[in-house]
């Protein structure tokens, strides 16, 4: 496991996991995205806590490298899905923001896999 792998997944992990943590709390610069985009409030605890999850997958990850791996295709399935309902919502100023949670992913899966 190379240096590199380990800081990009725990700044990584750190980043994916403030995230859950944010949309847990309610945090409104999560919240009125959220309710732009059209999710349903009932399903904010599930998102909140599979973020929560891959985070701890991705840390889980640097001593067991299949978690990390299973942790990693996790989080970008559900960014990529993120990408795709915030076009479906046709907010086309924001698509920015899952993208910024999805490259650090792709990163630590792409070091966590060489």
């Amino acid at each position: 496991m190379s240096t590199a792998y380990s800081v990009v997944a725990v700044l990584t992990a750190a980043w994916v996991g403030f995230s859950g943590f944010s949309l847990l709390r309610k945090a409104d610069f999560v919240t009125e995205a959220l309710v732009e985009y059209g999710v349903p409030e009932s399903w904010w605890p599930w998102l909140g806590a599979a973020k929560a999850a891959g985070a701890i997958g991705l840390l889980v990850g640097l001593a067991v490298p299949a978690i990390g791996i299973a942790a990693g295709i996790a989080l970008i399935l559900y960014f990529a899905g993120a990408v795709i309902t915030v076009l479906r919502a046709r907010s086309y100023k924001t698509v920015l923001f899952p993208v910024l949670y999805l490259a650090p992913v792709v990163a630590t899966l792409s070091l966590g896999l060489t």
